[in-house]
Order: structure tokens, then sequence, then C-alpha cells
């Protein structure tokens, strides 16, 4: 290797992994209620009581006058659902300050492989419907992937996987996320009121200059950001939702106000950081009630016997997106690291082999909170393709959750042996050596 060789994504420090390590822990969690949400609707709207989960999704509350009279399901969509933007929104400005995507030789292979593997997705889907042009509204429905779903399948099969791969997924995931908000705001936003978009924009910035000049206060009074600033997150989010603009954009522009501290050689220190605060303090908001509410509502589709699933296994849109998600996915992001490879200097750390990035491309074939989303905004309302559409996520996403942890699985043991047969802290220090020397072993 030569020397002005780049090396990516480089082997991340013990900090690093100690925090994403503990965030994967937390999303295991979230990611069982998340399926367990989409299950009990599933189960539900094919029971005998099917009409009273419909008619609970369609019960209309809230604020007329304000443009807020939705009904329970469109609650969850636009605004429970804000909240786990807002999560994915810190933890991409974190990256961005802190983490991987602060240096571009960390950050380029994984940005690359979220790009492509958006565009290959979206290109298999058009690739299949083409015949049809009003179908290609949905192109955008395989190309998310779901973080909270993803990082709890690594979680649960990949103890010993390599720190770097860990990092990739999370990278990549958080990235992903981003260039779907970029697609909901500019392909799924049609007529925009710019005197609510104005007063949005004026409140976030209120809220970040409130969030800067607050945050020692805010770091030490819990209760502090309820009490200040979700009365303007709401408001913000309010005047969003007038606009037209697809209301779940105010949880990343909100996030993105958040300080954020520069240095990470003290993670067990959170007093400082107010974003790694409100982190630790909404993600059981977002991974416990949020997200499992939205998937509740969005995931009930009456399948209709035996002859409506086969009807649906056969809409172009069902094959488009299952395709998309278990085939486009780990095919785009190999085929963007392969030529990333070729093109530029940029190498794969040595700590990482091509059946790894194999696993967590299947792995981010599992597109299901922000692909659920996008499907609701594919089609007019009532449309039997959106509810195709939604099978279609369900069925891609467990096909890739399953295909990826078998090739994970594999993988972890490897890794588990090759832990075993070293010595994990020679020194005594209490940071594993291989964190303190550069990894360069055949795997």
């Amino acid at each position: 290797m030569s020397p002005d060789t780049v090396r990516a994504p480089s082997w991340p420090g013990y900090a690093e992994v100690h925090r994403v390590t503990t965030l994967l822990r937390r999303e295991s969690v979230g990611g069982m209620l998340l399926v367990s949400a989409a299950i009990a609707a599933i189960v539900w709207a094919n029971s005998p009581a099917s009409d009273a989960y419909f008619a609970l999704r369609d019960v209309r509350f809230g604020f007329a006058s304000w443009h807020l009279e939705l009904s329970v399901g469109a609650w969850a969509a636009d605004g429970l659902l804000a909240v786990f933007f807002f999560l994915v929104g810190l933890e991409l400005k974190r990256e961005m300050v802190a983490g991987s995507l602060r240096r571009f030789d960390t950050a380029i292979v994984p940005v690359t492989a979220a790009f492509a593997g958006v565009a290959v997705p979206a290109l298999i889907y058009v690739a299949v419907v083409h015949t049809q042009p009003s179908l290609l509204a949905g192109w955008a429905i395989p190309t998310a992937t779901d973080i909270a779903f993803a990082v709890a399948v690594l979680a649960l099969v990949g103890s010993h996987l390599p720190g770097p791969l860990r990092i990739f997924l999370l990278t990549l995931a958080v990235v992903d996320d981003l260039i779907a908000i970029a697609i909901i705001a500019i392909f799924y936003t049609s007529d925009i009121s710019l005197l609510p978009l104005a007063v949005f924009i004026v409140l976030v910035g209120v809220y970040g200059v409130i969030a800067h000049r607050g945050r020692a206060w805010f770091a030490r009074t819990p209760w502090g950001a309820w009490v200040v600033l979700l009365p303007i997150g709401f408001a913000a989010w309010a005047f969003l939702h007038a606009s037209g603009v697809h209301a779940t954009i105010a949880g990343v522009a909100l996030a993105f106000t958040v300080p954020v501290a520069a240095s990470r050689r003290r993670p067990q220190t959170r007093g400082m950081d107010l974003a790694e605060q409100f982190e630790h303090r909404f993600r059981p908001l977002s991974a416990g009630i949020a997200v499992p509410i939205f998937a509740f509502f969005a995931a009930g589709v009456s399948v209709g016997g035996g002859d409506g699933l086969l009807r649906a296994l056969a809409d172009p849109v069902t094959i488009g997106v299952v395709a998309g998600l278990v085939l486009g996915k780990p095919l785009g992001i190999l085929l963007g690291v392969r030529l990333l490879t070729l093109v530029t200097r940029v190498r794969l750390d040595p700590a990482l082999k091509w059946i790894d990035l194999a696993g967590v491309g299947l792995l981010a074939g599992i597109g299901f909170t922000v692909s659920l989303l996008i499907a609701e905004l594919s089609f007019p309302a009532g449309s039997p393709h959106t509810d195709d559409a939604k099978i279609a996520i369900m069925v891609a996403s467990l096909v890739a959750s399953l295909l990826a942890s078998a090739v994970l699985l594999v993988r972890n043991r490897r890794y588990k042996q090759l832990a075993l047969a070293e010595e994990v802290d020679a020194d005594g220090d209490g940071v594993p050596d291989v964190y303190q020397q550069p990894v360069d072993r055949d795997r």
C-alpha cells in the first residue's frame, strides 16, 4: 500500500466504540418494540375486529383553525415521527462534529455507500414499474434504511463484529435517513405557504439561540428542555405543517441547532454536551412510544385473504419494493464502495472484509419506519398500491433481516474465535490493546 493511500473507515478509538455499542444495546429494545407493534397491527387489521382498528386509526382530533385537525394515524406519522427524526438529526450532527463524518477519510466510504444504496434500489423499482407511469411516484419507497431496526438486528447477532463495521452501519444509516428526509422535502412537497414557512425558520432560530445560551442550565436541569424548548419546538412543527412541507423535517431542523461538544475524549461525561443529554433523555420516548405507535398505525394492512395476498404479491409496486430493498440495497452499497476504491486512493480498513460489507448491505435492506412513511406519501389516499407497498416493505424487511443475520452470525463466530485467541488487555491499562495500535490482521 502506497504512503499516500487513504485507509477508511479508520479503526475507531475506544471512546467512539463505547458510545456506539451502548447505542446498539438501547436500539435492540426499540427494534423489538417496533416489530411487536407492527405484528399487532397486522393481526388486528386482519381479524374479525378489523373495523375497530381502522375506526381508531381514522378518528380525527386537534385544532381545525390551526390546520391541525388530524386523524390518529396522521398525528402518529406527522407528529410522533418528528421525535424520531429529531434523534436522527442529533446523531447526524454529532457524527459531523465529533464522529465519523468529521473527517473526509472516515466519511467518504459510508457516505458513498449510502448514496449508491439509495440510487440502485430506486433504479430497480423504476425498471420494474416503468410500463405503468402512474406507479413511478413510489420510486423512493425502497431507498430508506430503518436505523432502529437495522442496529437492533446488528446488536443481537454481532456482539464480536469489528468496530469499523459498526461505525460503518451507523454512519450509513444516518446519512441514508438524511437523504430520505431530503427526498421527502423535495419530491413529496407540492404547495408551500411562505408565511408559515418563514415563521418556522424564525422559531428554529430562536430555539437554537436559547439552546446554545442555556446549554449549561439545560444540561443540569432535566425538566428545563420540556418547559422551555418543547413549546417552541411544537410551535415550529405546527407552522412547518401548515406550510405544506412534511412536518417531520422540523425534528431534523431543530436537532441541528442543538450544541454538540467537539471532543469525545471523556465518553462518560455528559454534562457539557447538550446533544448527548437530549439523546439520552428523549431516546426512550422515541424508541418506546413514538416509533412503535407510528408502526402500529402505519403497518395495519388488510390483506383480504389468500386472493388479496396473491393480488398484492403480483402488483409491480410490491415486486419493485422487495427487489429494491433486498437486492438493490446490498448491490448498491457494494458497487459504491468498490467503485470508490477503484477510482480513488481510498482503501478499506484491513479489519473489514467484503463479506462483512455484504452482510451490512443486506441489513440496510431493512426499510421500515421511513419506507412506510414514504409509502403513505407516494400514492393517493385509498389507493390499493399504498397497502401493497406496505406489505412489500414488511416482507422485504423480514427477508433482509434473515439473510443479513445468516451472514453476520457466521462472521461474528469467526471474530469471536479471533478475540478469544488474543490478549485483550496485556498492559492492564483498562483499554483493550486492539484500540491502541494499528490493526493489520488477516481475517
